[in-house]
């Protein structure tokens, strides 16, 4: 990380003044708890708003966006400081590409993220999807086979495009329902997660409004159609997965390339020449002896 710019977080005096007072108190609560960094790793498919909800965290035009132009190709690290705290936030390429997972861009996701921390995943979709499908069981099984199921303990998903209308015969609160536990089916399944391993929590769904046209408050804060302040309630639950114990993930050379081959297994090595020792050279030993002893000898000799 020392490598990286780490500017000033001014964006942060853009949020209408009920939004600043809500993050400063989140952060304040990070630092009582001796977090002075926070890294979130953003990822999914796409075309579904990963860089423009990373604006909307930082408050600021940090990455780069235009409906006309195609992902980057690269993760950018976006990072900002404020009053001793840090946020990271790494913005990452859409992972399919053709219908499936793009191994390529997944590897330079790995290799951007090496000898880094990942203290929050962001798992990001749209909630004006009306179904999931094997596709979506992919990606997440990529990001699982990549940095381990347990990333998924410190991640939560969020849903882009929430200023919308449902289907006809369901209420917002239905649809968000069905959209989120679909999702989340899927996340278990494709990260092949037990019920013990969550240890009776659950991964978090978040809503997201980044365009414009998000409806707002009287406060001037961006609200979803249920009333919620949305950038002040992800920030709380991106701070409630941090809070909620465990290690951040680090992205090791061994995580990223797997065990050596070579290693598999060195240990039984003493044991496998120990058994061939006692089991077979001494047996071959005892029955050549025995054949001597045995021989029948010529007169002469």
């Amino acid at each position: 990380m020392a490598s990286q710019l780490i500017r000033e977080w001014t964006g942060i005096q853009q949020f209408p003044a009920a939004t600043q007072t809500r993050m400063l108190e989140l952060l304040g609560k990070l630092e009582q708890e001796d977090v002075s960094t926070l890294t979130i790793l953003v990822m999914g498919k796409g075309g579904v708003g990963k860089s423009s909800t990373v604006n909307s965290i930082v408050g600021e035009r940090a990455v780069a966006i235009s409906a006309f132009q195609m992902e980057g190709s690269r993760p950018v690290m976006v990072s900002r400081s404020l009053a001793g705290f840090t946020l990271n936030i790494i913005d990452t390429p859409g992972i399919v590409e053709g219908g499936c997972v793009n191994d390529q861009a997944l590897d330079i996701i790995k290799r951007f993220l090496l000898n880094k921390t990942i203290d929050v995943l962001l798992y990001v979709d749209r909630l004006d999807v009306y179904r999931v499908d094997n596709l979506d069981r992919q990606v997440v099984k990529a990001i699982a086979d990549s940095f381990g199921k347990e990333i998924w303990s410190r991640g939560l998903i969020v849903l882009t495009h929430a200023q919308l209308s449902p289907p006809d015969g369901l209420s917002y609160d239905d649809f968000f329902s069905r959209r989120s536990e679909a999702l989340l089916k899927v996340v278990r399944l494709g990260a092949r997660i037990k019920k013990q391993d969550m240890q009776g929590s659950s991964i978090p769904v978040v809503l997201v409004e980044n365009s414009g046209r998000c409806n707002k408050n009287e406060s001037n804060e961006k609200i979803l159609p249920n009333g919620t302040a949305w950038i002040p309630s992800l920030v709380k639950t991106i701070t409630d997965v941090v809070s909620n114990g465990g290690k951040g993930i680090l992205v090791d050379k061994k995580l990223i390339e797997g065990p050596n081959p070579n290693e598999r297994g060195k240990l039984l090595i003493p044991f496998i020449f120990a058994f061939q020792y006692f089991f077979v050279v001494k047996r071959i030993q005892r029955c050549i002896k025995d054949d001597v002893a045995n021989e029948s000898k010529a007169v002469w000799e």
